[in-house]
């Protein structure tokens, strides 16, 4: 008998083990509904969404799939093709095809023309088994490839000012300024959407230094804050920190600061004495962002911040690679959609849910203070706006309206509010919609929060409601039902601090201790929101629902919410940061947010302070072009004629535009809710492969034709504006004046006027002027042809306050321009709804710099009566 050696025998089973994982690299099984192909370390799936998109799944023994709450709709299965060969295996769809690499293990998509949209990092997927809270969990990342030349917009609305995120590090987390949307969207042709409902780094870095305070050195302030049981005065002590960190090389480094706290009070960072971060606000998020070149070596670190910081710095070299990772999750799941940015949108959109029509009155103007006091008050104020012909459809009464009966006690306090039913009557017959805030915590010694108690729906040691049990929720609604909704027939609903706010979860059981609130940390909103929007369709179904809710999360367009920015500044730096962080979150598929237009802390003169009256009126002039145009302010009245004469004759007259664009924008509502498009468009959507328009970080699209430029600095008298390219020119809205694409002008600009450019080759109708947008005139509308190309627009038209365009009752029409024939087709109508007017005067103005400019209609080139069939203007343009 032979001895065979121990070293034969364990080559001849590393041989056996290197046989079998060949082998189950190259194995899969098609169950005609996905691909799943087994690896050494788990399970690789394949699902197909629809023809352009493809969900990625990988579990390890295990592994469970938690509840879905992202994809919602019920989409056929698209039929796909499977093709192996002896390297790899392809999976194809229509848009888009998957390769698995047998021997890297890795995935590469594809668009139709074989084009490579995104690739696997080689040995970039990660699965570990962990554990929260004594639930087992995994900790999951995937790294990408970037290539220098992609930009990436998206992971919802931030405070580091930063558009394109390629390379930057972000902790998505839901606190007070900050939206958490795990979706991303590149220059590329993809979008990438991360299935995880925690919290999520992009972009981590593994390398940290924890800051120690400087003996010594500190500075004390009183500031006037909010909290979650309302105004009050806070002493805050500022601290220095200081720490040594060693670069191996030099670079450009991604920096993400953490303060250590669930909410900052300062963002303060400089590197060997060079200021590099330094923001200051009431509230701001825990952790903030910066790319910087740095050299190899040694650099010195200060922080600044509340002495209750412990502040960590973490960094990494920006290379050509992206990366997810999720500490708590139960597999590693990502979603990629194929095509442009409309086509990634739309799908996200056919998979998730459409964003429905939100009502014509709230494309409006959204006026609120923190806050009217009494009824009286909000009443004296709503007819001032009336009297001075300042155009309004809704005002809002913010907090604390439920007085001596606790917070969010869900009714109205009968000192100050003698008869909130008479309120809504008597705004009602002027024309005026009512918001009301509402949250999700409740004072426990109410009449409400004592049975919420009894009943052990809040999250434990926390006064929010644990809308993940749905009794809780289904009480909440109730309550929110009776005592709100049909007592007072009010109209519009704001969901305040739904993050919970200060990221509120952590550490927490939700519903009714069944699970760790880290597997859900993101998507408190979410529950929110769709008990409410539900509420509504169930209890009040013949009015269209707004919501207003401060935090969401992917999906949740699907329940008429529209976020807002929350409680930030007013300075020049907080307006360009709110402006990124909108367009960031433009990219991850929820069409409607807003700001406090005018910031919400404000100074305590801005009544006479020209300074913030110039800061105000930019402002509100940029979100004259955001999906909704909202005033807000903290302990402020904030109603135009308290600025002065002038500031209220520009507020009138941006008032004016925004109501005479209704037709242009209502119609974009419609492409929103039932194309997958984007009202508010980041210029990644229209030049992909303009670098230099990639590179903007506050230019937007309002709509396929206008270009803003907003004005972000003080005193300045002309603005530098990048015009993208676009071979047929852009037109100013201002002077008519046609400038080529492709190049960088300087245009003149006053107090009254913002940068306004309209793409050559365009049509925008216009209303007339109007208080309210359901007032009815027979004026005209004015058709404004931007010549230089062929040009089309649909116009949409519906009842604007209720759900019968779900049932067909809406109208369209197509205007369609032909440039060389100078002739105008106005389509047959289609469809009909009650109300709508059999004719329509249409004042056709083609733009030239005499005529169709600014914001006042001119004289036009021809006036027609349409009556909604076909018919041709021949527009004799003066040259």
């Amino acid at each position: 008998m032979k001895i065979i050696s121990k070293g034969i025998v364990l080559l001849l089973l590393w041989s056996i083990l290197l046989l079998h994982a060949s082998w189950t690299s190259g194995s899969y099984k098609d169950t005609g509904k996905e691909l799943i192909i087994d690896l050494p370390e788990g399970k690789l799936s394949l699902i197909p969404l629809n023809q352009n998109s493809v969900r990625v799944q990988f579990f390890q023994q295990g592994s469970t799939r938690l509840e879905e709450l992202i994809y919602t709709e019920n989409v056929q299965s698209p039929k796909y093709t499977i093709k192996e060969t002896s390297e790899e295996i392809t999976f194809r769809l229509q848009r888009l095809s998957v390769v698995f690499d047998k021997h890297k293990e890795t995935l590469t998509f594809k668009d139709p023309n074989g084009r490579v949209l995104l690739q696997e990092k080689a040995g970039g997927r990660f699965m570990e088994s962990s554990t929260i809270q004594g639930t087992p969990t995994y900790k999951v990342e995937q790294q990408f490839l970037s290539p220098k030349d992609e930009y990436l917009y998206g992971t919802g609305q931030f405070q580091d000012g930063y558009l394109n995120i390629r390379g930057l590090s972000r902790r998505l987390t839901q606190v007070n300024t900050q939206i958490a949307i795990p979706f991303v969207l590149s220059s590329k042709g993809y979008g990438l959407l991360w299935n995880n409902y925690g919290l999520t780094d992009f972009n981590p870095s593994d390398q940290s230094i924890q800051l120690a305070p400087i003996p010594n050195k500190s500075e004390t302030l009183t500031v006037d804050a909010t909290s979650t049981s309302g105004n009050k005065r806070e002493v805050r002590q500022i601290n220095a920190f200081t720490a040594s960190m060693e670069i191996p090389e030099e670079g450009h480094y991604s920096l993400l600061l953490d303060v250590g706290q669930r909410m900052a009070r300062k963002h303060y960072l400089s590197v060997d004495g060079q200021n590099v971060i330094d923001v200051n606000n009431i509230w701001l998020p825990p952790t903030t962002s910066i790319i910087i070149e740095m050299q190899k070596g040694k650099h010195e670190i200060e922080v600044q911040g509340d002495q209750k910081d412990q502040p960590i710095l973490y960094w990494h070299k920006v290379t050509d690679q992206t990366a997810f990772r999720s500490p708590v999750a139960q597999a590693l799941d990502y979603t990629v959609f194929a095509g442009t940015a409309d086509e990634v949108i739309g799908s996200y959109r056919e998979l998730t849910g459409p964003a429905p029509m939100m009502p014509l009155w709230s494309l409006g103007y959204i006026h609120c203070r923190e806050r009217y006091n009494t009824q009286q008050e909000l009443l004296e104020n709503a007819r001032e706006f009336r009297q001075r012909k300042l155009p309004i459809d809704v005002i809002v009464q913010d907090w604390q309206y439920w007085g001596k009966h606790g917070w969010n006690a869900m009714r109205f306090d009968e000192e100050r509010y003698p008869d909130p039913v008479g309120m809504v009557r008597e705004l009602h017959d002027m024309n005026i919609r009512l918001m009301v805030s509402v949250w999700s915590k409740i004072d426990p010694n109410s009449e409400v929060g004592k049975q919420v108690s009894a009943k052990g729906y809040y999250i434990p040691e926390s006064e929010w409601v644990d809308f993940f049990n749905p009794e809780a929720a289904a009480f909440y609604w109730s309550n929110f039902s009776k005592k709100l909704l049909k007592a007072y027939h009010i109209d519009a609903w704001w969901q305040d601090a739904t993050e919970p706010e200060n990221d509120d979860l952590q550490n927490r059981r939700i519903n009714s201790g069944r699970m760790p609130g880290e597997l859900l940390r993101n998507v408190y909103p979410m529950y929110v929101n769709k008990t409410v929007y539900e509420g509504l369709r169930k209890d009040d179904p013949d009015r269209r629902a707004l919501i207003l809710t401060r935090s969401g999360f992917s999906g949740m367009q699907r329940y008429a919410a529209a976020t807002w920015s929350g409680d930030v500044g007013h300075d020049w730096e907080t307006l360009r940061r709110q402006i990124a962080g909108g367009l960031s979150q433009m990219a991850t598929g929820l069409p409607w947010w807003t700001y406090d237009a005018g910031g919400f802390f404000r100074p305590s003169n801005q009544y006479t302070n020209t300074e913030f009256h110039e800061q105000f009126l930019r402002w509100l002039q940029t979100a004259t072009f955001f999906p909704l145009l909202r005033v807000h302010g903290y302990m402020s009245q904030t109603e135009p004629w308290r600025y002065g004469k002038e500031v209220e004759r520009i507020t009138t007259q941006y008032l004016n535009l925004r109501y005479r664009m209704l037709p242009y924008i209502y119609s974009q509502s419609a492409a929103v809710s039932f194309a997958g498009s984007t009202l508010m468009r980041p210029l990644v959507m229209d030049f992909p492969t303009d670098h230099q328009a990639l590179e903007q970080r506050h230019e937007f699209m309002f709509g396929p034709s206008l270009l803003v430029a907003p004005v972000t600095e003080g005193q300045v008298k002309q603005w530098n504006v990048y015009l993208p390219k676009h071979t047929e020119g852009w037109i100013d809205f201002w002077s008519g004046e046609n400038m080529n694409g492709g190049q960088s002008v300087k245009v003149n600009v006053t107090l009254g006027k913002i940068p306004l450019f309209v793409k050559a080759g365009s049509i925008l109708p216009l209303g007339p002027e109007k208080q309210y947008t359901s007032e009815n005139t027979d004026k005209p509308w004015e058709i404004r042809i931007y010549p230089g190309a062929d040009a089309t627009f649909t116009v949409y038209e519906d009842e604007g306050d209720n759900y019968n365009y779900e049932k067909g009752k809406s109208a369209t029409f197509q205007l369609k321009w032909k440039d060389t024939e100078k002739i105008l087709e106005i389509s047959d109508r289609k469809g009909s709804f009650t109300g709508m007017k059999k004719d329509l005067i249409l004042n056709i103005t083609v733009v030239s710099p005499q005529q169709g400019i600014g914001v006042k209609a001119s004289t036009p080139t021809q006036t027609v009566t349409y009556s909604g069939k076909l018919m041709q203007v021949c527009s004799a343009q003066n040259e």
